[in-house]
């Protein structure tokens, strides 16, 4: 039952990202009283009146849990006093304002807002100091409105500062005149919520500024979706689910967004395609950059043969003629790329092509785009390899805007190498790209090395296939299985997959295993005992290791689903373990497995020592990452988060919507990664995601051991799926104009 207290606000316990705080309230005849929620520039001093629900805490007993609150003007002279001596006002302590309120007792507040020069009459106060005290108390009378005005819109506290934030007064304007304003310039706010505000504020269906909001929001979220453009028919389109307008309208304001350069109109092969401006350029860039690279060197080929000769005697091994190709490419090219898939020796090409380089002299560097990725590469090379982000040097700047990357590495500050090579190319997305591309300068070689069978990035853009269909740059497709991986029939049957080929489910081997299962309901708790019990055992690694693959998010055998039934199976509620309820039923617990679902620049990480002290401190962490939930803080509402390497994340409670539990993950999310051991349920499911590349990629994600729960049919009718979501991307076209 929501209860009102009024108060002073005596001590700030904490005050947290977003606006949350704990403070403690002094309530008239009754002992301080623990107050926590989200509030708005409040002081020590300031006198609220709050609304909420008392919730009993096990640790720190009876709080308030604050659901609204309003800063109340003080009326007596006593707490005049108390508030201008908090601190809220600065410049003026304790001395100063018993003073003031002396000399003007309960007309203080009045004095101050109407008559400010009259505060010189006090001893101490010059006309600075009584401007001073007059501007501070304006601006926050002016916060206070600006909450009040942004609340009848249904605008949280926490939304309604960032906006005031950054328009001050200006903000009025901007929600009675052009209320999509804000979808552009304010980190948190769509085109949904502006429309709302838009259509309370009296905006016409058909206002201009809502259908060019409408059309910017629909290219938006298709960059969302891995495109980086949409053909003008598929935007208009998609704007009509959104809003309900006549075509000639949506052409009017299209034209009128071309004329104002927030997008790129394209006409290619007979199709008009539409482009958000920044994107548009972001692909021209990486296309010019690219071929800026793509130098020949002129290195003798008998010069690189007798030198291969030298390797491989030396590192024992023994390479076959694409082997041997795609070194000598990679010494005699700017840009080089590396494809094959699993078992036909990429790693020994690279290794042997680091060997060459060093052995010349030269430095090199290597990245991938995940964490597990750079371990992976570092495993097999033997050297470090950092994440492309790490590399870059990843800093923060809220400001940054095109896919929100900044790095301290850029064409100002360059990598120094004169090789660099980076793995698991098919994660790279267009804005990961040109950061990348930025950073380094003509005259390095560049070596990128992927499998471009796998699924394409989960960032807009199709950059290793495109570089590879534009023909400029030379490639070698490694084909070769090697003696080492025949025996397994995870490389065999991934190789038989990539090729159309049928598989065998007979389980007459060691490493590839099905169980026919045609019944969701037997289907889930056969894959939580196959992880639980069986699996984790067989490959000798924890049952957190073994990692469920589904195509899916939502349905039965949906990540969601299979997340439940696995964290009751292998985290499940105990007396001291602190679990958060979120939104739909959703419940994280001390212990869970989670991943981060989106890029996120700002959250900051730390390296602990065994005794917690911070040893390294750095920003971001990206979509896909996994890690363990360490501690759940209920009174600070703080989420601690262990990642790869160690990193160490705080999440306030309001921004848990970035993590979800990862016992089971959609198979896009696994691009990158590697695990000991996959389970993956297959039965039935949209044709789109049930095709030959998504069962590719997640049979190519295990080590030592994959096994598929379902259906047969569903395993071979995905094989003979070669139906992908289409990707409107412009870089080939970019780079063969170039």
């Amino acid at each position: 039952m929501a209860q009102v207290k009024e108060g002073y606000v005596e001590r700030i316990v904490y005050r947290g990202m977003d606006g949350y705080a704990v403070l403690k309230l002094s309530v008239a005849e009754e002992e301080e009283l623990t107050c926590f929620g989200t509030f708005v520039h409040v002081e020590e001093g300031e006198y609220l009146r709050l609304e909420g629900e008392m919730v009993d805490n096990p640790k720190y007993g009876e709080q308030l849990k604050v659901l609204s609150y309003q800063a109340v003007e003080p009326k007596d002279g006593q707490a005049m006093e108390r508030y201008l001596a908090s601190g809220a006002i600065k410049g003026v302590g304790a001395a100063l304002a018993a003073r003031i309120v002396k000399k003007f007792k309960e007309d203080t507040f009045r004095i101050i807002e109407e008559e400010p020069e009259r505060l010189v009459e006090v001893k101490g106060i010059s006309e600075r100091i009584a401007g001073d005290i007059y501007r501070q108390f304006e601006e926050k009378r002016e916060m206070r409105h600006a909450m009040i005005f942004l609340q009848q819109y249904g605008i949280s506290n926490q939304l309604a500062v960032k906006i005031y934030q950054f328009y001050g007064e200006r903000m009025y304007d901007v929600i009675r005149q052009n209320p999509y304003k804000l979808a552009e310039d304010i980190d948190g706010v769509g085109f949904k919520i502006a429309d709302e505000i838009a259509l309370q504020a009296g905006i016409a269906p058909d206002d201009e500024y809502r259908v060019k909001a409408a059309l910017y929001y629909v290219l938006t979220q298709a960059i969302g979706n891995g495109h980086v453009f949409l053909p003008e028919e598929e935007l208009y389109q998609k704007t009509l689910e959104v809003i309900r307008v006549p075509y000639e309208t949506m052409e009017r304001q299209l034209t009128q967004l071309v004329l104002e350069r927030s997008v790129v109109l394209k006409e290619e092969e007979g199709q008009r395609q539409i482009y958000v401006s920044s994107y548009y350029y972001l692909e021209l860039d990486t296309a010019r950059m690219l071929c800026d690279l793509n130098q020949r060197y002129d290195v003798a080929e008998r010069v690189i043969a007798h030198r291969l000769h030298q390797l491989e005697k030396e590192l024992e091994i023994e390479l076959d003629e694409l082997q041997q190709m795609a070194v000598s490419e990679a010494v005699q090219n700017g840009v080089f790329i590396l494809t094959g898939g699993p078992g036909t020796g990429k790693t020994t090409t690279i290794n042997t092509i680091i060997r060459f380089f060093e052995s010349e002299g030269m430095d090199v560097l290597l990245a991938a785009p995940t964490g597990r990725a750079a371990k992976r590469m570092s495993e097999t090379t033997g050297m470090e390899a950092r994440t492309i982000h790490r590399m870059l040097e990843l800093t923060r700047d809220p400001e940054a805007k095109v896919g929100g990357l900044e790095f301290a590495r850029n064409e100002s500050n360059p990598l120094e190498s004169d090789v660099i090579i980076i793995d698991e190319m098919s994660m790279v997305d267009i804005s990961l790209m040109h950061a990348l591309l930025k950073a380094i300068l003509v005259g390095t070689r560049v070596i990128f090395v992927g499998d471009v069978n796998q699924l394409p990035s989960v960032g807009p853009g199709n950059v290793l296939q495109d570089m590879i269909a534009s023909e400029r740059f030379p490639v070698v497709k490694l084909t070769k299985i090697f003696r080492q991986s025949e025996e397994s029939k995870i490389v065999l049957n991934a190789h038989k997959i990539n090729a159309g080929e049928s598989i065998p489910l007979d389980n007459n081997n060691k490493d590839f295993f099905f169980l026919n299962r045609q019944d969701t309901k037997v289907i889930v708790p056969s894959i939580v005992y196959l992880v639980q019990k069986k699996i984790a055992d067989y490959v000798k690694a924890s049952p957190y290791e073994v990692q469920v693959l589904t195509p899916m998010k939502a349905g039965e055998l949906g990540a969601e689903n299979l997340n439940i039934a696995l964290q009751e199976a292998l985290n499940p509620a105990a007396p001291g373990k602190i679990e958060k309820e979120l939104s739909g039923g959703r419940k994280l617990r001390e212990g869970d497995k989670v991943m981060q679902i989106k890029n996120n620049y700002q959250l900051e990480w730390e390296t602990r020592s065994r005794y917690g002290i911070a040893v390294e401190k750095g920003t971001g962490v990206f979509n896909g990452d996994c890690g363990i939930i360490r501690e759940i803080n209920l009174f600070a509402e703080l989420v601690t988060v262990e990642f790869e390497e160690g990193r160490m994340v705080e999440y306030p409670f309001g921004g848990l919507d970035e993590l979800v539990l990862a016992y089971a993950i959609t198979i896009h999310k696994s691009q990158g990664s590697e695990y000991p051991a996959v389970v993956i349920p297959l039965l039935t499911g949209p044709r789109m995601l049930f095709n030959r590349n998504v069962l590719y990629t997640a049979v190519t994600r295990a080590k030592k051991c994959v096994t598929i729960v379902g259906s047969p049919e569903t395993v071979q009718n995905m094989i003979h799926n070669v139906m992908e979501a289409k990707r409107y991307s412009g870089l080939k076209r970019a780079i063969q104009e170039m």
